[in-house]
């Protein structure tokens, strides 16, 4: 078996490591938000009530999924923190109009784009009921999955996107209906066609406007403000259709105003700014004659994902930007003397994103080869082999009296002899056990030497040190794909809280990478969330074998479920929708288990079909017992091993690997 790499950071007692020292490092007082802590016991738990000191143990849900048969990965959802998030965005909303004196009210929406899984969409409208919480769609399809959810007729469903004639047509039976559907009209042509179709239809409608502001957003969403917007309609455009209603008396018509900035808001100054244009714009129509009664201030409640310095990052608390929206609003309409207006807002990412944790179990870590402690090279090796084994011992025997200096020199003439060896082996003059063997020192002799320097703490740090650390570090292969699960990863670099579920009692003390189960080189994390000054690696803890080791991606609510990708037919993973309860064991129920997709439903998405398949292969089976090549009893068995893999979910099945290893 090959020798691990020396660790180069544990120190030699372990008690100097505890639980919060585990919080510290994986960041969770910057994104948790109080819903996950690090335990006494060294494992993740949720609290996923508000105001309630009850914990979950992640690990208890993944043993009672494992109990049940299932395997990883997971998608475990905490539907208390779904409400929890409902309420708290609400009461920072209510607090800050009761602080202002705001004379109106506030009515959130959930846009389903989100996430739009219909026990997500059922919990947020659920646990909104009490503020009249209604909902916002960007299509076609998510007008059709919305609109049998309007309840009371005056729950609100803002349409944004672009809209067809049958989207429009709808629209207007849901209002003849009594329902308070508002189309916003993203283009001036989307006006034309809606007014065309009222009067067809012989009906009154109504619709709201979405502004393209001066004010642009910031981060990685900049461009969703601004000149540079992809939707919106300017200002000559504004005037243009208030000129169009009033010439025709419709002016009741136009009830709400639009503003969007972005998924991510990071810079609540800049929200300001834009919330004081859009009053301004409001104080105008109002006093032209337009009753507007609803202002909508868009999405991009900001979730602060990695606290760092970054242009995604948020620098404001939920109860900052509700005081900025109600302030602002407030302030301008008094200036001009017109109403306050029905509070809108879109805050999507902001409710969803705390409420699923992806759990993956590492399924090995590959690591630089080293050589044996003891190694003594033969007489007859190559002088390469000799000059790299006298450094191994040298740098075994390494004292104080070697400096900062000798060490990096030894890393130079490392690195030479590392590159003498590949030219002789490519031009044959190096056999083949003897370039491995070469490999092996090494990485031996790096991780001996970057082991050194960080013992000396030099200051400044050589660049070498930066060197040796990537070179060295670990691959975990973890059984998921970045393109199913962590697309926003893949997409756009954002980083996602990614953790330990236990052990984080222990210091964490390898330096990984995490790799996914697909072929591509991108198939891996490259940006982590930690206090380390380098991002590039996230420190876990030695893998013991037969030993599960289970990882949690947080933060994972917010377009991931919907956005993934099916890059080599890897599907949905297995979900569990969780419940507290403090009278249940371990303080949580199971409400639904939807299972990973199967193989056979995935490549149904692609054209290949059980029938067709069985046949092609039933074909090829065949014919090699026709020729005599295999017997007919050892066909059967390989066609039936081939049709029962249409059952199977499409990811790494640890499952059957326990099995091995209990028998």
């Amino acid at each position: 078996m090959v020798e691990r790499i020396a660790s180069i950071n544990a120190p030699a007692d372990r008690d100097e490591w505890a639980a919060q020292d585990a919080a510290e490092l994986y960041r969770l007082d910057a994104w948790s938000d109080d819903f996950f802590v690090v335990n006494d016991a060294g494992r993740v738990a949720v609290r996923p009530r508000a105001g309630d000191a009850l914990e979950i143990e992640i690990m208890d849900v993944v043993d009672e999924a494992r109990r049940q048969g299932l395997g990883s990965p997971l998608l475990i959802r905490f539907q208390d923190v779904l409400r929890a998030r409902v309420q708290r965005i609400n009461a920072a909303f209510n607090d800050a109009i009761a602080d202002v004196g705001y004379t109106n009210i506030y009515r959130g929406v959930y846009p389903i784009k989100v996430n739009q899984l219909h026990e997500v969409v059922e919990e947020v409208l659920d646990s909104g009921r009490p503020f009249r919480m209604g909902l916002e769609c960007g299509s076609k399809a998510e007008l059709i999955a919305a609109l049998p959810h309007l309840a009371e007729d005056d729950m609100p469903l803002i349409c944004n996107g672009v809209k067809d004639r049958s989207m429009l047509s709808l629209i207007l039976a849901a209002q003849r209906l009594g329902k308070n559907v508002i189309p916003v009209m993203e283009k001036f042509a989307e006006f034309d066609e809606l007014m065309r179709l009222a009067e067809d239809k012989d009906q009154p409608t109504q619709f709201g406007v979405r502004i393209r502001l001066r004010t642009s957003g910031s981060g990685k969403w900049a461009d969703s403000g601004g000149y540079r917007s992809k939707f919106g309609v300017s200002l000559p455009e504004l005037m243009e259709i208030v000129e169009q209603l009033q010439a025709t008396g419709r002016e009741a018509e136009f009830v709400l105003l639009h503003f969007h900035l972005g998924s991510q808001i990071s810079d609540v100054q800049i929200l300001r700014q834009a919330t004081k244009e859009i009053a301004q714009i409001y104080a105008e129509l109002v006093s032209r004659g337009i009753p507007v009664r609803f202002v909508d201030v868009g999405g991009g409640l900001g979730v602060d994902y990695s606290a760092d310095n970054d242009a995604g990052a948020i620098h404001y608390s939920l109860q900052e930007y509700t005081n900025a929206v109600v302030s602002t609003l407030a302030e301008v309409c008094d200036q001009r003397n017109v109403p306050h207006p029905v509070l809108v807002s879109e805050s999507g990412r902001a409710i969803t994103a705390h409420h699923s944790v992806l759990v993956v179990e590492t399924l090995g870590a590959y690591q630089k080869n080293n050589i044996a402690k003891d190694y003594e090279a033969p007489a007859d090796v190559h002088d390469a082999v000799k000059r790299l084994v006298d450094m191994h011992q040298q740098l075994r025997a390494h004292s104080a009296a070697h400096d900062v200096s000798e060490l990096l020199e030894a890393f130079h003439t490392l690195d030479t002899v590392h590159e003498e060896a590949a030219t002789l082996f490519r031009l044959g003059f190096l056999p083949l056990d003897q370039d491995a063997l070469i490999e092996r020192l090494y990485w031996s002799n790096c991780s001996l030497i970057l082991q050194h320097l960080r013992a000396a703490d030099p200051d400044p740090l050589p660049a070498e040190v930066h060197e040796l650390e990537e070179k060295l570090v670990d691959q975990y292969l973890c059984d998921f794909s970045v393109f199913q699960s962590v697309i926003d990863h893949w997409a756009i670099g954002q980083a996602f809280p990614i953790m330990p579920l236990e052990r984080l009692d222990e210091r964490p003390d390898r330096r990984a990478v995490l790799v996914d189960l697909t072929c591509d080189s991108d198939g891996k994390i490259s940006e982590y969330v930690s206090s380390n000054d380098d991002k590039s690696f996230l420190q876990l803890h030695k893998l013991s074998p037969g030993k599960p080791y289970f990882l949690g991606f947080f933060l994972m609510g917010a377009y991931q479920d919907i956005m993934g990708d099916a890059h080599n037919l890897f599907g949905r993973v297995t979900e569990l929708h969780v419940y507290a309860d403090d009278t249940e064991d371990d303080n949580f129920w199971i409400e639904k288990v939807l299972p990973g997709i199967k193989v056979q439903d995935m490549l149904a998405q692609v054209q290949y079909f059980p029938n067709d398949l069985e046949r092609r292969m039933n074909a090829i089976i065949k014919s090699k017992i026709d020729a005599g090549e295999i017997r007919p009893k050892q066909g059967m068995k390989i066609l039936e091993q081939y049709l029962a893999c249409f059952q199977h979910e499409t990811y790494y099945d640890t499952r059957e690997s326990d099995e091995v290893k209990s028998q």
